[in-house]
């Protein structure tokens, strides 16, 4: 009897061990599911909280911002072609408009609106880029947000809407400032895409310097004009390396006049990236080295590792130098493939100093164009020295055209 009790306490014993473990394991399994999500919505939550503040410091930022009305300018005949006129260049008298002029462009950029090419009066072709056209224009209608006259970019048939999106959001991230084409509106819903952007006079800075040639080569403030405009590029370029943005595409045929030294305009962000939220902010492989890209503007980096950072910018505005002092001359002029001009790049060649060219410029074009991409400058650094260019220029005058000055022999 006492045998039988023994047996049966132990099968209960074994018994109340095989339902113990399952249970502990069931509810630590519960426990532990419970705690993840818990961990789950704590994270979501803060998210949210994050994403409501940034919301909020926004609209603050953009209550902040004064809308003022741009003003409304009378349409004036555009010129044929050809028949382009020179503006009055003082390279001592800086237009009061040149700082004025971007703040009075912009009443807040909202929602893009779905203007379409049949609500456009096309005035005047401006250029013809990779992936779309540029216009001077105007609506049929009344304006477009106070702006009667306007350049507008119609793009390419094949063009994605997500790529256009993308260019929309660089530029209203690039917004007040007088050295970059402003944006005004957009329509990336309906095909064509659209981006309307600020008026400028005299189209590209390549067309109006092969245009001008002759006028521009016959002033003796030559070499102080085109340091100038070459001083507002870098300007632009800055405040894009500031905002953490490549632009990958920096030309001269890129690069709009409004008025001659003093507002020319970088533009086309067509081949741009925003690098604000990479892990490595020094930016950057091309997602697809199949990509067409300008390749007598871009660096040898990018043709041996397919790298393309911020000092790739550099090495293009060095290309941009030698463009605007050989007044819009096609780079490597003598090489006429495009494998032969990657290789030309690849071995180190560059291309020949420009006749003429003042020896503080040449020196800024090399030092863009370094092999090694990280002992090239920053653009901090050029516009520094540009700015002593000037100032120096500033500092002498013609005596010999000076009222002021009598001989006293």
């Amino acid at each position: 009897m006492s045998h039988d009790s023994t047996s049966g306490n132990a099968c209960s014993g074994q018994l109340l061990h095989l339902l113990v473990y399952p249970l502990i394991g069931a509810l630590s399994f519960t426990v532990l599911v419970v705690t993840l999500l818990g961990i789950m919505c704590l994270r979501k939550y803060r998210s949210l909280l994050r994403t409501i503040r940034e919301l909020r410091g926004s609209k603050l930022q953009l209550d902040a911002v004064p809308r003022l009305e741009a003003p409304i300018t009378p349409v004036r005949p555009v010129p044929a072609e050809g028949e382009e006129q020179l503006s009055p260049l003082n390279p001592l008298q800086q237009s009061s408009t040149a700082r004025s002029s971007s703040r009075k462009l912009w009443k807040g950029l909202q929602q893009g609106s779905h203007v379409t090419e049949s609500d456009l009066n096309l005035l005047q072709l401006i250029k013809a880029g990779k992936e779309g056209v540029f216009y001077k224009a105007r609506m049929t209608k009344g304006t477009c947000k106070g702006h009667t006259t306007f350049t507008c970019k119609i793009s390419k048939e094949g063009v994605r809407s997500k790529h256009v999106e993308t260019e929309v959001s660089i530029m209203k991230k690039l917004i007040h400032h007088k050295n970059i084409l402003q944006l005004l509106d957009w329509n990336t819903t309906d095909e064509p895409y659209i981006l309307i952007m600020e008026n400028v006079s005299c189209g590209t800075l390549r067309t109006f310097l092969q245009t001008h040639k002759v006028s521009l080569s016959a002033d003796p403030e030559l070499h102080s004009l085109l340091t100038i405009a070459s001083y507002h590029i870098a300007l632009a370029m800055q405040h894009l390396r500031s905002k953490l943005i490549v632009h990958g595409d920096l030309a001269l045929r890129n690069i709009m006049v409004n008025k001659f030294p003093w507002e020319v305009k970088v533009a086309e962000f067509g081949l741009a990236r925003d690098l604000t939220g990479m892990v490595s902010r020094r930016s950057s492989r091309w997602k697809s080295p199949r990509q067409r890209v300008p390749l007598r503007w871009y660096p040898p980096e990018y043709f041996k590792s397919n790298y393309y950072g911020f000092k790739g910018d550099v090495w293009a505005f060095g290309i941009v130098l030698w463009e605007i002092q050989t007044f819009g001359t096609m780079p490597y002029p003598d090489v006429e493939k495009s494998d032969a001009v990657v290789y030309y790049i690849c071995i180190g060649h560059k291309n020949t100093n420009p006749e003429g060219c003042r020896p503080e410029i040449l020196h800024i074009m090399r030092d863009c164009w370094l092999d090694l991409y990280s002992m090239r400058p920053s653009f901090t650094d050029v516009v520094r020295m540009l700015e002593a260019i000037i100032e120096n220029d500033a500092d002498y005058v013609n005596v010999e055209s000076d009222p002021l000055v009598k001989d006293e022999a």
